[in-house]
């Protein structure tokens, strides 16, 4: 019978290894893209057998997956609107914005890898495309409550036309920073970003009030 603590062990030696995997994913992927990822190269940047990989991970494709997953998770946690409290609704959205541009700085992984997926088409579509495009639809989802929350005014296609540029103009950003690197200040442009966001819902707001 095997004891609790070699279980825990075990349970805790799964869990490094599944994560330094994914971490060497993240930069074999950053590195290569897709195409380029490959068990054999995720092995040997990570200091495990193959055997471990498939282990954890059915094939590449879940592999990639897992890494998008892992860093929307992390990403999703700064779509937070602050408190009331904690100030008007424009410095409540510049304030999310700035959480959400510094999480991308931190792990773009998800966005950096699915824009990747998602912007190429292959004849069997890769189960991390699809994992990407279902995240990012909730992703857009809670934009749309905080658009709605803040300007309760508004009406569905108005909601919807707002949300929409805002993912598009985040993805526009995101990708601007990846062309020219750490030169780029992501934290502002998104701040401003928002800033234009709502005035623009300020303004549809006031329409349909009128």
């Amino acid at each position: 019978m095997t004891k609790p603590q070699t279980a825990r062990r075990k349970r805790a030696n799964g869990v490094e290894s599944r994560q330094r995997i994914l971490d060497a994913t993240v930069e074999i992927a950053g590195e290569r893209g897709y195409e380029g990822t490959s068990i054999a190269a995720v092995s040997a940047k990570c200091g495990l057998p193959a055997s471990s990989i498939y282990w954890h991970f059915k094939d590449k494709d879940d592999l990639i997956a897992a890494v998008i997953e892992r860093s929307f998770e992390t990403w999703l946690a700064a779509v937070e609107l602050p408190r009331e409290e904690t100030g008007t609704p424009l410095e409540r959205v510049r304030v999310m914005a700035a959480n959400v541009a510094r999480s991308l700085v931190d792990a773009p992984d998800f966005l950096r890898l699915g824009l990747m997926l998602a912007l190429e088409r292959r004849p069997v579509e890769p189960r991390g495309r699809t994992v990407f495009l279902q995240v990012r639809e909730i992703a857009a989802q809670k934009i749309a409550e905080v658009v709605g929350t803040l300007f309760p005014d508004l009406d569905d296609e108005s909601v919807r036309t707002l949300t929409t540029y805002a993912v598009a103009g985040a993805d526009g950003l995101f990708v601007h920073r990846e062309l020219n690197g750490d030169a780029v200040d992501l934290v502002a442009l998104f701040e401003l970003h928002a800033e234009l966001i709502h005035d623009a819902a300020s303004r549809l707001a006031s329409r349909s009030k009128g």
